[in-house]
């Protein structure tokens, strides 16, 4: 779609932006929802869009997505969530939808584009409010482990969570508790 100059361009872009959400609600084609969510994942990349996906409620759609059977739907909501993480109102909406705990279980994702996203994301929803919730023991551990991944991509990711994310303290922490995990496991605890 070409764009016209003016101030009609960002009325056209607003009324595309409407006909893919629209069109994402009416179909039933789960191929035809797939592409519809790619697109708006790489309109929400683009800071000139992110007003009007807000105004559209996309951000919703996006978080809506991280709980589907479909990995694809998982993908592309993850990646447009990870792309709306950027921007102030849409970090605080996601914030206030339980976006955290959305976001972290697309941790355990198969799929890595899946997992880059997740974790970008957390970076990004990282507030004074949040860090305590983001910086849980458990997401640290899992940062732990994706820093050991064959992945230079996921590795160096999980490295930078862990170095502007965490205390040192924290990591250190959640590596003892690792350890402690590890040389525990299918060994009964004792009784009292």
């Amino acid at each position: 779609m070409m764009w016209s100059s003016g101030s009609s361009r960002s009325s056209d872009r607003f009324e595309y932006l409407q006909t893919l959400v629209t069109e994402f609600q009416d179909t039933d084609s789960e191929e035809a929802k797939e592409q519809v969510l790619a697109n708006l994942a790489n309109f929400a990349y683009d800071p000139k869009n992110v007003e009007y996906l807000r105004e559209l409620q996309v951000t919703d759609l996006f978080l809506d997505m991280l709980t589907e059977e479909n990995e694809n739907f998982v993908e592309f909501g993850m990646g447009g969530v990870c792309n709306l993480s950027m921007d102030p109102e849409c970090r605080d909406v996601i914030l206030q939808s339980d976006g955290i705990s959305l976001v972290t279980n697309c941790l355990s994702s198969q799929r890595e584009e899946t997992v880059l996203s997740a974790i970008t994301t957390l970076m990004n929803l990282l507030t004074p409010a949040s860090r305590f919730q983001i910086t849980d023991p458990a997401i640290l551990q899992c940062m732990l482990r994706f820093s050991l991944s064959e992945s230079p991509r996921m590795r160096n990711l999980a490295a930078v969570f862990l170095q502007d994310c965490c205390t040192e303290d924290q990591v250190v922490q959640a590596q003892r508790q690792m350890e402690g995990q590890q040389t525990a496991v299918g060994i009964p605890l004792p009784r009292d």
